[in-house]
């Protein structure tokens, strides 16, 4: 592809994804806070096994969604713009609705096909299986009008929407447990409801009713959506292998009990950390679909934005790694101490490895814009065959530590292969110069940890971890500007 020079859009656009993160950030932090007060909310309300039961219900909603419905609302989100400037998004957008709703059919028939294959997998009971079949409707209409509320670059409305969507999901949970004692069944009635309210707000905000009109199909349409979102979607399904079978593996070696410590290790960290992660992808990639089909070269802005990714990721999953105890100690309330090690134990394999996974948003962001998502359907599947292979090697041998290992390793691979297999046109570099500063300013923060370790046992940790934060960003910020002279 040649790439023409235009450097005032490239700056106005690299403006607009700052702007664009002022807005996404209070919906990325209120979602990350309330990701942080679902652990301890629900661990609280729930027995052990009840919270091992509604994390393996989450893994089969996760797992319908990734193969019948996420992927059509990100095929709206990459072609929105190519529509919109030919002027035919009513076609397009009949298009869309009409798959998602094929899908849907398609969903229910298979599933009361192979309901007894999909008892025996998930090991979840009847009343489970039939609602997770019909949350997903509010859920895939959310994925679809969601992506077309960030393709018209509606943060502040996206900001709105996923802030009530949180908190509403939060407080109908606890409302239907603490009144109808629904056990671990009230947090998805929390969700269904609180879901398809939001889906009314977003058809509102959106505006879609005002452009959608019906249409006929055109299929010249349907093709590229496949040929872009199947692979997605396959890519998607490899990604909860990585994350959800070990739960499954867990509950069918353990039970739901020993789930519920893979599941309260992932909650505490997967959703919290991509959350806050993700306000940076969130308003930088729909900009940089907009650059890209300008002509405009994408690479130098995709490095500049990984340094900013590991400047706020790693101290985060560093501190929150060496502090794992006291972590899941804030997180989890009212469970033994024994639940609370075997969660520690956990906690940095998947922190780290969720650093690997958040890296990949940008590593494979070359395949979207070349529309060459196949590639990362195979490295993702290879990453995904192999972590389901240490799952069954390490969890009989090792238990909850194996879990850790494997997911590790498969998110670790996957970022690994992302890098190795490159488009040519799109390869990006190393933010060599943010990673100098970024080691400069961690060792005085070391320093500083190992000065708490030996006399600081009367400080609490949580002021321990906060005080290594706030110096470690301190010398960036100050120390590493006055004396690296070196540009981002």
């Amino acid at each position: 592809m040649e790439y023409i020079e235009n450097k005032e859009l490239e700056e106005k656009e690299i403006r607009g994804i700052f702007t664009d993160m002022i807005k996404y950030a209070p919906s990325k932090l209120c979602g990350m806070f309330g990701n942080v007060i679902t652990v301890p909310i629900y661990t609280s309300l729930f027995s052990q096994a009840e919270y091992g039961l509604y994390t393996v219900s989450i893994a089969l909603l996760s797992f319908l969604c990734i193969i019948f419905s996420d992927w059509v609302g990100l095929a709206g989100l990459r072609f929105f713009r190519h529509h919109q400037l030919e002027n035919d998004l009513p076609k397009y957008l009949t298009t869309l609705v009409a798959m998602l709703t094929i899908n849907m059919l398609l969903m229910f028939g298979l599933s009361f096909i192979f309901r007894d294959n999909i008892y025996s997998f998930f090991h979840i009971p009847f009343k489970y299986f039939f609602a997770v079949l019909f949350l997903i409707i509010p859920v895939a209409i959310r994925a679809l009008l969601s992506q077309l509320l960030r393709a018209q670059l509606k943060s502040l409305s996206y900001t709105l929407a996923t802030i009530l969507n949180q908190f509403a999901t939060i407080f109908l949970a606890v409302f239907f447990a603490k009144f109808f004692e629904m056990g671990a069944a009230s947090i998805l009635l929390g969700m269904g409801v609180s879901i398809s309210l939001i889906d009314i707000l977003l058809l509102y905000q959106s505006e879609i009713l005002k452009i959608f009109k019906f249409q006929k199909i055109e299929w010249k349409f349907i093709f590229p959506i496949i040929k872009y979102g199947i692979p997605i979607a396959a890519t998607s399904l490899s990604a909860w292998i990585i994350s959800q079978s070990n739960k499954i593996i867990m509950n069918s070696i353990s039970g739901f009990s020993k789930a519920a410590l893979v599941g309260v290790g992932y909650s505490a960290t997967l959703p919290i950390l991509m959350t806050l992660f993700a306000m940076i992808t969130v308003a930088a990639i729909p900009r940089i679909y907009n650059l890209y089909e300008a002509k405009v070269d994408v690479r130098p802005v995709i490095t500049k934005f990984v340094g900013y990714y590991m400047l706020i990721a790693l101290p985060v999953i560093t501190v929150m790694s060496i502090y794992s105890d006291a972590y899941v100690h804030i997180m989890v309330q009212n469970k033994p101490e024994d639940f609370i090690m075997g969660v520690s134990s956990i906690i940095p394999w998947f922190a780290y490895g969720v650093f690997f996974l958040s890296l990949t948003d940008y590593t494979t962001l070359q395949y979207h814009l070349a529309n060459k998502t196949h590639i990362e359907f195979i490295i993702k599947l290879i990453s995904g065959i192999v972590g389901v292979a240490l799952n069954i090697v390490l969890i009989p041998k090792m238990g909850l530590l194996g879990v850790g290992i494997a997911t590790f390793a498969a998110n670790f691979l996957y970022c690994l292969l992302s890098i190795i297999i490159s488009i040519p046109t799109l390869q990006i570099s190393f933010p060599k110069n943010m990673g100098v500063r970024i080691l400069a300013a961690s060792i005085p923060s070391g320093c500083l940890y190992y000065i708490f370790k030996i006399y600081g046992q009367n400080i609490p940790e949580i002021w321990q971890m906060s005080l290594i934060l706030l110096i470690f960003y301190m010398i960036y910020f100050f120390a590493c500007r006055k004396y690296i002279n070196i540009s981002q």
